[in-house]
């Protein structure tokens, strides 16, 4: 595979040096991707870049995926408003052991072949790097006016808001470039990739290398993702769509690529899977010859969600999803965990009632119309239930003396009440 032609087709070079694709076919090439390490979970805005490291192992070629634990205390200016807080080493060391795990996902570490793909983290050769040295063998060699070219600088500088650049942020250029020339030197690693916005520190690092060592580095950038709205990708109402399950559960993590518009859907399925190009051309076709069935957005969900938390959870978010949309029993409902039943039903209007109510039996005229405010009155009520329209669990309820217990709590804590086919409340049992 020409790593350089497969993300072309996909839509993911936004930048790079002259003799990058000469270097690749050359010979098996070291490339590394720095990820910000100030959360122990990679969130989707990480997976372009982590994309981008996969292609180049299926390519041939060796991926370092870099845990910026010294960088991470500094803060990286690019595209941020404000100085970020610094972490100390132990959340550090946490958060790298679990971003592995997941990058352990899309890049095959404990292979024994050539390109298997290696860790690091840039504390280990930066923390006992003197201040006077760094200056020496770092700083004199790239000078303030190359450093204040940059548009991560120019744009801290000339801010409205005038928050200005501490001395910390303006070196991060020079420390980031200081790992490229480590892992140069060390890895024999030639190539550096990232997102558009890193091209000033990334170029600072080829620079360095030109400078010291007298030798050919590269750089490859992909373009900042973007909605099709213009909204900020990867941010929802409730925040970051996070890879860890217990930040973002599958289900919700599916429905996140289920609910792209058709563009994005268009866009993303090119970035963020390993189909082909024949494949995604046909799914395109097969969009716009029925774009009410979405058969773009549920491939997408379906491989991305696959790739991610594996395919029993991929199998276990669509069933939660048919809870809602679609024909399910009181069976399905019990299959879902916690997480998942409160994450298919989130702002559904909850009600609470003691669970020692329940021990006894509760009629459900009392339960939905006295004991909660499910229903207005009793009298609606009992017409609903007359008319077929009520069900509990997922399940009709015909009998207006229905005795709710226990039994028939969700989890053993939840209730789930349908109201015709869309209007849904639970009730709690605390």
């Amino acid at each position: 595979m020409n790593f350089i032609e497969e993300l072309t087709w996909r839509g993911m070079i936004h930048d790079i040096t002259p003799g990058t694709e000469e270097q690749l076919q050359k010979e098996m090439t070291s490339a590394y991707v720095g990820i910000d390490p100030t959360a122990d979970s990679l969130h989707i805005g990480h997976l372009v870049s982590v994309m981008m490291l996969k292609h180049f192992q299926i390519a041939g070629h060796k991926p370092i995926a870099l845990v910026g634990g010294a960088t991470g205390m500094i803060g990286d200016p690019s595209g941020k408003s404000a100085e970020r807080n610094l972490l100390d080493e132990e959340t550090l060391r946490h958060n790298e052991a679990c971003l592995k795990k997941q990058l352990a996902k899309f890049l095959d570490f404990e292979s024994t072949a050539a390109n298997a793909a290696e860790l690091v983290n840039n504390y280990d050769w930066m923390k006992d790097f003197g201040f006077l040295e760094f200056i020496r063998d770092i700083g004199k060699h790239i000078t303030v006016n190359y450093m204040m070219a940059k548009d991560s600088v120019k744009k801290r500088l000339s801010d409205e808001a005038k928050t200005g650049l501490s001395f910390t942020e303006f070196t991060y250029q020079l420390v980031q470039g200081t790992d490229f020339l480590h892992l140069y030197r060390h890895k024999n690693c030639k190539l550096q990739m990232g997102g558009s916005d890193q091209w000033g520190n990334i170029t600072t690092g080829t620079e360095l290398i030109r400078r010291k060592e007298s030798g050919d580095a590269f750089a490859l950038t992909c373009p900042l993702i973007t909605k099709a709205d213009g909204g900020k990708f990867g941010k929802t109402e409730s925040g970051n769509v996070w890879l860890d399950p217990k930040l973002t559960t599958p289900y919700k993590f599916y429905q996140f690529w289920l609910n792209v518009s058709d563009i994005d859907a268009e866009k993303y399925i090119k970035i963020f899977t390993l189909l082909t190009s024949e494949e995604v051309a046909t799914l395109i076709r097969e969009q716009e010859a029925a774009p009410h069935l979405r058969p773009l957005q549920n491939r997408l969900a379906k491989e991305i969600t696959s790739m991610v938390h594996g395919e029993d959870e991929y199998d276990k978010a669509v069933e939660a999803s048919q809870i809602l949309f679609g024909k399910a029993t009181t069976e399905s409902l019990e299959k879902l965990d916690r997480e998942t039943f409160l994450s298919v039903f989130e702002g559904v209007p909850t009600y609470e009632i003691d669970r020692a109510k329940l021990i006894a039996g509760v009629p459900i005229i009392e339960l939905l119309a006295a004991e909660t405010a499910a229903f207005p009155s009793k009298g609606e009520l009992r017409r609903t239930i007359k008319g077929n329209g009520l069900s509990l669990n997922k399940t009709k309820v015909n009998e207006q003396d229905y005795l709710v217990t226990e039994a028939d709590l969700i989890n053993e804590a939840y209730l789930l009440i349908q109201k015709g086919k869309k209007n849904y409340t639970i009730i709690e049992a605390i």
